[in-house]
């Protein structure tokens, strides 16, 4: 073969390092599953002890939360208590805490001094919701998040147009996703509360699907996304936690950073 054909060749793509190699090895084994099927091993695994569960203890998260305390109750679950919460989550949480049994759940919330630098009145919300999402939560989990290689979300495909392509392993921030419910329907959802027989968020029967933030959260009208009554009005649907946990105004990465989301 001469050289001049040797240069035409395509160039051989680089072997995937680290996180990334380990992420597409576990997609190539587990990324047909789902639920709990595919938590088992994520959670016995090579993850064991580097991986931490993310929960809002929203309308959807009980499924989530029991599959996991059905594998490894000793999981690391991160709660992000944002200070403008719904009281109603917070009863929401001890009361699904106290039928699954998981030992590690950890209230984390945002730095007091940067609380009291940038939202001292607690209004930030009203004139910039992005940086207060960044304040209260982006910041919050990236700094939660730094022990672990990996995290597992409970975000669905069928749950708003930005998540309709959503793998059950991707890597962000140099850290394996895991979304064992990436797959699952809304009835999926409801025939597995059903059939466990676990207790809904008291705001789901008066029409909250997705429940955040109390001042950034409104009820979802039928045939709406999911998603649809989040920052409604604003341009957005999601808080910045999956787009990127390092481009959040005040990270290593991020700072002077535009805000996410």
């Amino acid at each position: 073969m001469t050289a001049a054909l040797r240069r035409q060749e395509p160039a051989q793509e680089p072997e995937p390092q680290g996180i990334e190699a380990e992420a597409a090895e576990l997609s190539a084994r587990y990324g047909h599953l789902g639920g709990e099927a595919l938590l088992r091993p994520v959670l016995t695994g090579g993850l064991k002890g580097r991986i931490a569960l993310v929960s809002s203890f929203g309308a959807e998260s009980a499924v989530l939360l029991h599959q996991a305390a059905s594998v490894d109750p000793s999981v690391p679950v991160i709660f992000i208590d944002t200070g403008k919460l719904f009281g109603e989550t917070l009863t929401y949480r001890d009361r699904l805490l106290a039928r699954l049994g998981l030992g590690d759940v950890r209230s984390i919330g945002p730095d007091e001094a940067e609380l009291a630098a940038q939202d001292a009145q607690g209004v930030l919300w009203l004139r910039d919701d992005a940086a207060c999402c960044a304040l209260r939560k982006v910041r919050p989990l990236a700094r939660a998040l730094g022990p672990f290689d990996a995290w597992i979300t409970g975000r669905k495909r069928y749950q708003g147009s930005t998540r309709a392509a959503l793998p059950a392993f991707e890597v962000a921030d140099g850290r394996i996703k895991v979304n064992p419910l990436a797959g699952w329907t809304r009835d999926d959802v409801v025939t597995y509360l059903d059939r466990h027989d676990l207790p809904r968020h008291p705001l789901e029967a008066d029409g909250f699907l997705s429940i955040g933030c109390m001042p950034c959260t409104d009820r979802v009208a039928p045939g709406e996304d999911a998603r649809s009554g989040r920052w409604r009005g604003r341009g957005r649907t999601e808080c910045g936690i999956h787009l990127s946990l390092s481009s959040a105004p005040g990270t290593a990465a991020g700072a002077g950073a535009g805000d996410p989301q």
